[in-house]
């Protein structure tokens, strides 16, 4: 019995990460399609399309997948989606930035703002917390492409306003109209980014307890499983130990 259990254990688990895994290859379509459809189905010409496909590189998405993706934005058939986003206060206060990509916006909004209010928070007014996060282009490159200090002299090179590096990896900083000129830049000194791209990155993070983490990851949960909903932000940090806890 304890052999057949423990079968059974492992299937449930590669089910739920082979779940995982499609939603994330059809969240990255989306936005490949959405991406190409907006701009040109070239990458070198589009570089929302470039960042797009780098991304989905990233996750492992198979070739004919990104193809047919980039196909079907140029089909009469594809559907329009808009690019919407949502702030609003989980528990503690934390301010939280939903970016969706949705072709019924009252779908979403009522999904969006039910994962809120399930969790103790609640939606806001458009700018309400967005002012606490700044948004900027990120050019990831893993940490083996050099050591911190070579890493700097390429920031200063491509005119990226810093580069963070840790154990894993560095991170170049830049503004968001400069995103696709200091990749370019970047690509030419180092070769292809691991990930590119726009994010919100909080100014100041709100410490909370582990009563408060565990709801807050869960309504993030809720938001990222979300088949609209692209990326979520939050301003938050969990001490070691408890995220250590909670993630077991």
């Amino acid at each position: 019995m304890a052999g057949h259990s423990q079968f059974k254990n492992i299937m449930y688990r590669k089910g739920a990460q082979d779940k995982k895994r499609a939603k994330v290859f059809s969240k990255l379509a989306k936005e490949i399609t959405v991406a190409a459809k907006l701009g040109m189905p070239d990458p070198d010409k589009n570089p929302r399309l470039r960042s797009a496909i780098i991304a989905a590189r990233k996750e492992n998405m198979p070739k004919d997948n990104i193809d047919r993706a980039i196909k079907k934005s140029q089909g009469n058939d594809s559907e329009n989606y808009e690019d919407i986003r949502y702030e609003g206060y989980g528990t503690s206060g934390v301010a939280v930035i939903v970016e969706a990509l949705t072709d019924n916006r009252n779908r979403t909004a009522g999904e969006v703002r039910a994962a809120f209010t399930k969790h103790g928070g609640s939606l806001a007014e458009s700018g309400s917390v967005s002012f606490m996060f700044d948004h900027v282009g990120i050019i990831r490159y893993p940490v083996a492409a050099g050591d911190a200090d070579s890493m700097l002299e390429a920031a200063i090179e491509a005119g990226a306003d810093e580069c963070e590096s840790g154990d894993e990896a560095h991170e170049f900083v830049c503004a968001p109209d400069q995103l696709h000129e200091v990749r370019d830049a970047l690509e030419k000194q180092l070769g292809e980014a691991e990930r590119s791209g726009l994010v919100w990155r909080p100014q100041n993070q709100v410490s909370v307890d582990e009563q408060a983490a565990q709801t807050l990851l869960k309504m993030l949960d809720v938001l990222e499983d979300n088949d609209d909903v692209q990326n979520v932000y939050a301003n938050f940090e969990v001490a070691e130990d408890v995220m250590a806890k909670l993630t077991a």
